[in-house]
């Protein structure tokens, strides 16, 4: 799967300019690109308003806060949006796992999932 060189840009202006609050992203003819774009003052409820209500997309969240300490941060979020409602190529999946490496899909973790 190609990722347009455009989604990089962007992401990168979300990081390091603060220019959008979030980037909605979708798959586009075996690639992935640009969406939607959030200003900086758009909300969170923009951006789940944004994400389609049956349709499989990827996103990332700026989200500012302020710590118990009083003091102001931000995180960036990356949210894969796959509603129930959406068409699954896949038919019959019982269990979704997502991991980001072994030890988050190790055969324990299979198995208590699977009870």
């Amino acid at each position: 799967m190609a990722v347009a060189d455009d989604c990089k840009l962007k992401f990168l202006e979300l990081k390091a300019k603060r220019n959008y609050r979030f980037i909605v992203f979708k798959i586009d003819n075996q690639e992935v690109v640009v969406e939607k774009l959030g200003s900086p003052e758009e909300t969170y409820e923009d951006f789940t308003a944004s994400l389609p209500p049956n349709e499989c997309r990827y996103a990332v969240f700026d989200f500012d806060f302020i710590t118990n300490e009083n003091i102001q941060k931000s995180k960036i979020f990356f949210i894969a949006w796959s509603p129930d409602t959406s068409r699954r190529e896949l038919d019959g999946i019982q269990v979704e796992l997502q991991a980001t490496d072994p030890s988050e899909m190790s055969f324990d973790i299979i198995k208590s999932r699977a009870m």
